[in-house]
């Protein structure tokens, strides 16, 4: 009989995340009081093949990574928005309305949860009540590994879970893409949402940007690390 290989290191990343969202839970309490909360996760992604070529509708073979973005989020009865980040701490709680969610730059961070809010509202998806959130990410912001994506597929899975929103993994993977276009203003194309919102575990995606046409093609190397060099 084959012995199944102990993977330690696995079952240290698994203990780490109960303690993590054990911690976040308890933090967002402080923050906002204690009250029924939801954990949520979305990845961050790494290209494998094919630089610059998503925004020229060319392939690309990106995949989800277990870095990513954590949430801790709660309805509200009113329609007030409020926003935390732990990699932000110095920001504070961030406030808004849901009567007013226009692009601010000194906003900085928070536009593109506050984006993905204004782009599925306008979608038509029903958001009338607001919520709290508290954020907290292990991607290094800017190293290329889609820590804005990840955060904006994170907020639509939190809006479609907590008001009961019947969407699309697609549709929310292009409103991801809308926020980045129309609402922040950067032209990205569509693998660093597509990749995170349509990852799986294990495998890399073969991507036609043009098509949108994805091919879900097994990676696994049991006896290989795959290294994310930040340089």
């Amino acid at each position: 009989m084959k012995i199944p290989k102990l993977n330690i290191q696995e079952t240290i990343r698994k203990g780490l995340v109960q303690v993590e969202r054990q911690r976040l839970k308890e933090r967002f309490n402080t923050l906002y009081g204690e009250k029924k909360n939801t954990v949520f996760f979305a990845p961050g992604r790494v290209n494998l093949i094919g630089e610059h070529t998503d925004y020229n509708g060319g392939n690309v073979f990106p995949a989800a990574i277990t870095l990513g973005t954590y949430a801790v989020a709660a309805p509200r009865k009113d329609r007030t928005v409020r926003l935390y980040s732990e990699n932000f701490p110095e920001k504070g709680i961030v406030t808004f309305s849901l009567d007013d969610l226009a692009y601010r730059k000194e906003d900085q961070w928070t536009n593109y949860p506050k984006g993905m809010i204004q782009c599925m509202k306008e979608a038509g998806f029903g958001i009338e009540k607001g919520i709290d959130i508290l954020y907290w990410g292990n991607l290094p912001n800017g190293a290329g590994l889609s820590s804005s994506a990840s955060i904006e597929l994170l907020t639509g899975v939190i809006l479609q879970t907590l008001f009961d929103l019947r969407v699309e993994p697609l549709e929310l993977v292009k409103l991801g893409q809308k926020v980045e276009n129309q609402y922040i203003g950067v032209q990205t194309g569509i693998m660093d949402q597509f990749a995170v919102g349509m990852g799986q575990k294990d495998h890399a995606m073969l991507l036609d940007t043009s098509t949108l046409e994805c091919e879900w093609i097994p990676v696994e190397m049991p006896e290989h690390d795959l290294v994310i060099m930040n340089t």
